[in-house]
């Protein structure tokens, strides 16, 4: 199944998950799981969180940042992967100076 992110609505979420700033989303969710392109601008974060009943990989398309997670903190740039087990918990943060655009699938 093909999926065109430019036909999905931008959803703007401010201060998402108790982050700063806003994430830029555009989600498909077909009630099983979530596939996302999403953009944290410069500043901008996902606040922490933990995946109780799911996990999420995360890979970056553009830009870069951190994520801070139970394992500590690694530096992420276009190409990286970040995967949150189940029952682990973490948050992305934007520290750079260009948007960080990427893939989060939630599954």
């Amino acid at each position: 199944m093909k999926i065109n992110f430019d036909e999905i609505e931008k959803q703007k979420l401010p201060n998402f998950k108790g982050g700063e700033g806003r994430m830029i989303a555009r989600i498909f969710d077909d009630g099983c799981g979530r596939i996302m392109k999403n953009t944290l601008e410069p500043g901008c974060s996902i606040g922490m969180h933990t995946h109780e009943n799911d996990a999420e990989v995360i890979y970056i398309l553009s830009g870069y940042g951190k994520v801070v997670s139970d394992n500590g903190e690694e530096t992420l740039e276009t190409g990286d992967c970040h995967y949150c087990a189940k029952g682990k918990s973490h948050s992305l943060i934007n520290n750079g100076e260009e948007d960080m655009v990427f893939f989060a699938t939630v599954f």
